[in-house]
């Protein structure tokens, strides 16, 4: 049977990368992508929707049209934007979700993707190599949502059978789209303003690790999961995902080594450090490696490398 593909909030930082990944493996006429606003470009024979993913109906309607198969559900908020606003984070990130799974369960649909992130983990959670299973007390209304969310993920698949599956992505670092709201996006402005002007100011501050992951190891990650059989996928919450981790001062020392020039400062009480604090500084993914062999292909050097030949050679 041929799949018929549908890729919610598209126009994002993974939606962007992924879409291309699954349109170069199923075909440009088995994919749809969609958003609340149109692409900045669409290629020939690309097929994209306007839709709102808090619209059932709507959604509904769409999911018919095109006799989906495969969800991949990207349409959230971020957990900077999502504490200015933390009832439409809510709100999204939550009746979102809600609305595909209940329509796939209507609608037969076969297989699920939603990301989750390390904004599950809290405070109380280990910080170094967190574990798939541990304390998880998130302080951020995304953390929230996400935890929440995975918790549904879990729900739909013990009580309807639903082929859900997700990952817990750590920071996403890419040169193809610039950030978008989230606390780990510094990882990826720190690059354009290397080249853009010689400088950047770090909201975070120089000895805050976070787990971090190459988008081509991101993307790869996430079709490697939902090519897996069925039953080899054992978590149903969410997996755990590692790439590398690294501070400010790590990530600009490796700049330095390219653009010797580049002079790197940092912003005194910024609100996205206290989110970051609350984050793992590492990432256990063995069960990701044994369900599903998991394996990241970039460290830090090879990243740094890759992202600023990319960005000069597509400035």
């Amino acid at each position: 049977m041929k799949e018929s593909i549908i890729l919610l909030g598209a126009n994002g930082q993974i939606g962007t990368e992924l879409a291309f990944a699954l349109r170069k493996k199923f075909g440009h006429e088995n994919v749809v992508t969609s958003d609340i606003r149109e692409p900045k470009q669409l290629g020939e024979n690309e097929q994209f929707e306007l839709i709102n993913v808090l619209d059932k109906n709507a959604l509904k309607a769409l999911f018919e049209k095109h006799q989906i198969t495969q969800v991949y559900l990207l349409a959230a908020m971020l957990s900077a934007t999502g504490e200015q606003y933390p009832q439409k984070a809510w709100d999204l990130n939550m009746n979102g979700l809600l609305n595909v799974l209940d329509l796939a369960v209507e609608l037969g649909i076969k297989k699920i993707f939603w990301p989750s992130s390390i904004a599950v983990f809290g405070p109380h959670s280990p910080k170094v190599d967190t574990p798939q299973y541990c304390i998880m007390d998130p302080n951020s209304i995304y953390g929230i949502s996400k935890l929440a969310g995975e918790r549904l993920c879990e729900y739909y698949h013990h009580k309807y059978g639903l082929d859900i599956r997700s990952i817990r992505y750590p920071g996403i670092i890419s040169w193809k789209t610039e950030p978008g709201g989230g606390t780990t996006d510094y990882a990826v402005h720190i690059f354009f303003e290397a080249l853009r002007s010689g400088n950047y100011e770090s909201f975070l501050s120089a000895s805050t690790e976070l787990p971090m992951l190459y988008m081509e190891d991101a993307v790869r990650g996430t079709i490697e999961l939902m090519d897996a059989p069925s039953e080899n996928i054992r978590v149903r919450s969410s997996y755990n995902l590692a790439g590398m981790s690294f501070n400010p001062e790590q990530i600009g020392n490796e700049i330095k080594k390219i653009v010797p020039n580049f002079v790197l400062s940092y912003k005194e009480n910024d609100p996205r450090q206290a989110i970051a604090d609350s984050w793992p500084s590492s990432i256990n993914d063995e069960h990701a490696q044994n369900d599903w062999n998991w394996k990241p292909k970039f460290d830090l050097q090879a990243m740094t490398k890759d992202m600023i030949e990319n960005l000069k050679n597509n400035a």
